[in-house]
């Protein structure tokens, strides 16, 4: 059916356009398409007025493709919007709880320091450009003089960037020295300089994840409870990222499965709504939610 041809040419047209390139063998095994398909996809594209790359042996669509800025140009807002529109809502007299969500979704998806601050603004899309392409092409990239707040140095940093993250914000990168996978905010960086050497650590990349209540980690644990109609409700009304993941059950209740990051959010969410929740698992949860009542009650 069309609808399905279609859907493959979008998915495919998702894969080439993210931070790397693919050889066909892993884009066919990816999107469960023959070469021969392949080649016949990529035509399509190039009539459509993308760019395909090819760089080596790996394919990849360029986002400077003008249907991507035509694109970019109708759903994006431009800094200096944002930055009006932050002033607006901060000034406006009327404080509720739409604008504070307002204001704490730009603070997540735009970095203000840099945005009002032209030299910053410039350095920045400098490095974002370095790490896209260093991600692209498998490169490591040493970040000059990157400020740390957890170690509290200011030094270079020798990573393998795969993945820009929070609208180019943040990187995540493997860090060969530490042996350790880190997300490294864009506004903390000197400049990136990208070099020559390929990565050596790729088996060893992990992508990081963002749960409904905005925690992060490179593994997700599935809870599974059954909700009455007040936590149904308030979810839904406070995370409506999470109606996906509710079902309808008899007698006026709902199942939630939910993949989460941590146990804080949603613990915290259930602690608050005991009476009207019934926790089935998973069992790690169920362990969190014992210990904390029990420091609870030894505090009471």
């Amino acid at each position: 059916m069309r609808h399905d041809k279609l859907e493959r040419e979008l998915n495919l047209l998702l894969l080439l356009a993210g931070n790397r390139g693919y050889t066909i063998e892993q884009i066919c095994y990816k999107m469960n398409i023959s070469r021969r398909n392949f080649y016949y996809y990529l035509e399509f594209f190039r009539d459509c007025g993308f760019i395909v790359e090819k760089v080596s042996n790996l394919y990849s669509i360029d986002r400077d493709s003008p249907f991507f800025r035509r694109l970019q140009e109708r759903i994006d807002f431009t800094e200096d919007e944002i930055i009006t529109i932050r002033r607006l809502l901060k000034a406006t007299t009327r404080k509720n709880a739409i604008t504070a969500n307002l204001l704490r979704k730009l603070e997540r998806l735009y970095d203000f320091k840099i945005l009002a601050d032209d030299e910053l603004r410039e350095q920045s899309a400098r490095n974002v450009s370095a790490l896209h392409k260093a991600i692209k092409f498998k490169r490591m990239v040493v970040i000059q003089r990157y400020n740390s707040p957890h170690s509290k140095t200011v030094k270079n940093r020798l990573v393998e960037p795969f993945l820009l993250m929070n609208n180019n914000n943040e990187v995540r990168c493997y860090e060969p020295q530490s042996m350790m996978n880190k997300t490294f905010k864009v506004s903390r960086m000197g400049k990136v300089e990208v070099l020559d050497d390929e990565w050596v650590n790729e088996g060893q990349h992990r992508m990081m994840y963002t749960d409904i209540f905005m925690f992060s980690s490179e593994e997700k644990h599935d809870v599974e409870m059954t909700l009455g109609p007040l936590s149904y409700n308030i979810l839904k009304e406070e995370y409506p990222a999470s109606k996906k993941y509710i079902s309808k059950l008899p007698d006026n209740q709902w199942l939630l499965k939910l993949p989460i990051c941590s146990y804080a959010g949603i613990g915290r969410f259930v602690l608050g709504l005991y009476d009207d929740i019934c926790v089935k698992g998973d069992e790690g949860f169920l362990e969190y939610l014992k210990e904390k009542i029990e420091n609870m009650k030894s505090h009471l």
